[in-house]
């Protein structure tokens, strides 16, 4: 499982997936409806997926997304 904090670590997960299983961008789009023009923009710029592009995504590499409480910070430090 991958813990995410940033749009862009999603954008390389995704990306490494899709890749992974042999898929172009052409093909994933098809799958969920939107251009390779459109998938190839997300992938560079991954802080515009929406939620539901995002589970759309996810679903097609296989992938499921699961949110969690955050691990307790380490240390005695305020910062």
């Amino acid at each position: 499982m991958s813990r995410l904090s940033s749009a862009q670590q999603a954008a390389e997960l995704l990306v490494g997936r899709r890749k992974a299983l042999g898929l172009s961008q052409a093909e994933v789009a098809a799958q969920i409806g939107i251009s390779q023009n459109r998938l190839s923009e997300l992938e560079s710029r991954p802080e515009r997926l929406t939620l539901d592009r995002l589970l759309a995504l996810a679903g097609v590499l296989g992938l499921e997304l699961a949110l969690g409480d955050q691990a307790p910070m380490q240390g005695d430090s305020e910062w």
